[in-house]
């Protein structure tokens, strides 16, 4: 039997009239009688008894009906629980540990702008460790530095953005409007640990070096090379969004590169199958809002899926 039947039921008990109830239920006659037949006899039991004073209940249809009400009463609360929760949702976000000090204090405000439905999970991890959690399910999405591929996994490129050079107050390159990338020094370079992208990513844009720099000489932290620069231990190569005035020392001046300035490119990823596509959109839209020193890509009311990494 179905809620509509059992609502069938119950006008017709409070009617106390097959026409009344019909009505009532804006249904013919003949088609709410035949519903009330076809629950008595899935029931196996007489439920209404036509009397002297019109549609009476039997002893057992009485009981019938009290449970329908109970019935349809819970099936409201279902209702009310669908609707009071309709718009939130949990949206777990992975983001590698040069990218979530930076952008996180401004892209939860958007998010809340864009999303105040959103509740936001957040891992920050390392590259290799935010694949795994997002190819187990354990992750919806995460903001990553390109290149990253991975099978069953979208990428959307959200913003460029550039790598300047810092150095300590004093040191010669100081002075310097610009800098060649040839020109730094091996010796001098601060490094984050091996398996993080960003170094990777930075000894790619020295490629020129004719000799590595040496082991030993990295922090696992950008604001442990900060302080080390602070400190003269060395000069280091630190994203836009890491030398802002938010995070100015004047121990520290930060360099620009020469053209071609080296530059990485940060992308939204996540699973193809994902259930949140909804909330991995307001994510992307919340990216393209922040106001950080980055070059964005693409269009707020972009589609997903309509760039792709170059």
């Amino acid at each position: 039997m179905t809620l509509t039947e059992l609502k069938y039921l119950i006008a017709v008990a409070d009617e106390k009239h097959f026409g009344r109830a019909a009505e009532r239920s804006f249904v013919s006659q003949p088609s709410l009688s035949a519903a009330i037949k076809n629950i008595e006899q899935e029931l196996g039991v007489r439920i209404f008894e036509r009397g002297k004073r019109g549609v009476e209940l039997t002893d057992v249809g009485a009981e019938v009906v009290a449970q329908a009400r109970r019935t349809l009463d819970e099936a409201a609360r279902i209702k009310t629980v669908a609707k009071r929760g309709k718009g939130r949702y949990r949206l777990r976000l992975g983001v590698i540990h040069t990218i979530a000090p930076y952008l996180l204090p401004e892209l939860v405000v958007a998010l809340r702008k864009i999303a105040p439905e959103m509740s936001l999970d957040i891992e920050e991890n390392m590259t290799v460790n935010l694949d795994r959690l997002l190819k187990s399910g354990e992750l919806d999405a995460a903001i990553v530095a390109l290149p990253y591929e991975a099978p069953g996994i979208e990428v959307e490129p959200v913003y460029d953005e550039e790598f300047l050079v810092a150095v300590p107050q004093g040191h010669p390159l100081a002075r310097r409007r610009a800098i060649p990338v040839e020109e730094l020094e091996p010796g001098e370079l601060l490094l984050l640990p091996v398996g993080h992208c960003l170094r990777d990513q930075v000894l790619s844009a020295c490629a020129e070096f004719t000799q590595p720099p040496p082991a030993g000489r990295h922090g696992n932290s950008l604001e442990t090379l900060r302080s080390m620069v602070a400190s003269g231990l060395g000069v280091t190569v630190l994203p836009a969004t890491a030398l802002t005035e938010r995070y100015h020392t004047p121990l520290v001046k930060a360099v620009p590169f020469k053209e071609p300035k080296p530059k990485r490119r940060v992308a939204v990823a996540w699973r193809t199958a994902v259930a949140r596509a909804s909330a991995v959109r307001q994510l992307v839209e919340a990216i393209r809002s922040v106001a950080l020193p980055v070059e964005l890509l693409g269009r707020p009311e972009q589609p997903l899926g309509a760039r792709r990494q170059a």
